[in-house]
């Protein structure tokens, strides 16, 4: 940087002696101006320094990689003015009958006639054309398999057994005094049309209970069982299928025994004119020999706290008692 003492146009008019001033300032101030340009370039790597040192240079450098990195995808909330379906979750109903152009017009894609072509749903998927059906065609399993075994029981308790017993409705048919299906009929407890699988014997009014009583039912409770045997009395349980049943309830339909074979009979165990006249209607026809109980009854008519007729020591218990044997 030159000051010059006179204009440019007239440098070239200088006399020698001028022309020797101005070199000699022209090296000083140069000399002048490179030193002030290196204490300048010092001064300005120092500061450099010292800015890479200082904390809070280091974090406005930080602050400035932070703003240059890219944020994220946006946050947006579920409002009303943005809740929607997913994209593609609703399909949009093709609407038939809107003629050709739409591919489904006039027959909406049903064909001409028939029975497909009809309101009402069609043929039904099981349908096989007339034969029989897959599920028809399958074995019974599970429950199904065991409808035959289900029992439709008529529910009696002790105590109107006991109410008919002492408004003098209810007596025994048979000579050992045993009440029986047959006899509770007989009194009118219920009708004989509606015993289907047989009587199951109930514990209520068991507190007026007060005759010693003898009785053989399909079933009975344990609540029965005691507040019977309680009075001195027994219960036992017998199987019945359904030709047993009609044997029991209905033994006119049978054929009555021939005269050779009731005079046997009377020979062999019965020879006092007393005990031929106390000859049950049962034992006076020909009935069916009793099958027994299926194998899924067979423990509850052998276990003695049922008072099952298969159990030894019911039947040791009714020839104590004089009981007829259920044959």
């Amino acid at each position: 940087y030159l000051i010059m003492s006179r204009p440019l146009c007239s440098i070239g008019s200088l006399s020698i002696n001028d022309r020797t001033t101005n070199n000699a300032l022209t090296s000083k101030s140069l000399s002048t101006v490179a030193s002030s340009l290196s204490d300048s370039l010092s001064h300005l790597s120092l500061h450099q320094q010292y800015q890479q040192k200082s904390p809070f240079s280091t974090h406005a450098a930080k602050t400035t990689e932070q703003q240059q990195q890219p944020l994220g995808e946006p946050i947006t909330f579920l409002t009303l003015s943005n809740l929607a379906d997913n994209p593609g979750a609703v399909k949009k109903k093709r609407r038939v009958g809107r003629g050709i152009g739409s591919s489904k017009g006039k027959t909406c894609g049903r064909g001409h006639k028939g029975q497909k072509a009809r309101a009402g749903k069609g043929v039904h998927p099981t349908f096989e054309g007339g034969q029989t059906k897959f599920y028809k065609r399958m074995p019974k399993i599970g429950k199904m398999k065991n409808a035959r075994f289900k029992l439709d029981l008529i529910p009696i308790n002790v105590g109107t057994v006991q109410n008919y017993i002492t408004m003098g409705r209810l007596r025994p048919e048979r000579s050992d005094g045993v009440i029986t299906m047959k006899d509770m009929v007989n009194a009118g407890m219920f009708p004989n049309s509606a015993v289907k699988s047989g009587v199951k014997l109930l514990g209520d009014g068991k507190e007026w209970l007060k005759d010693k009583l003898l009785i053989e039912v399909p079933w009975a409770s344990a609540t029965a069982i005691e507040a019977i045997e309680s009075k001195g009395g027994f219960v036992t349980t017998v199987h019945y299928n359904r030709l047993a049943l009609r044997a029991h309830l209905k033994p006119h339909k049978f054929p009555v025994k021939p005269e050779a074979m009731l005079a046997r009979e009377k020979e062999g165990g019965e020879e006092d004119a007393a005990e031929e006249a106390e000859m049950d209607l049962h034992d006076m026809h020909l009935l069916p020999k009793r099958a027994r109980p299926p194998t899924k009854y067979m423990p509850y008519y052998t276990d003695y706290a049922k008072r099952g007729y298969l159990n030894p020591k019911v039947q040791l218990e009714r020839k104590k008692r004089g009981l007829k044997e259920v044959h």
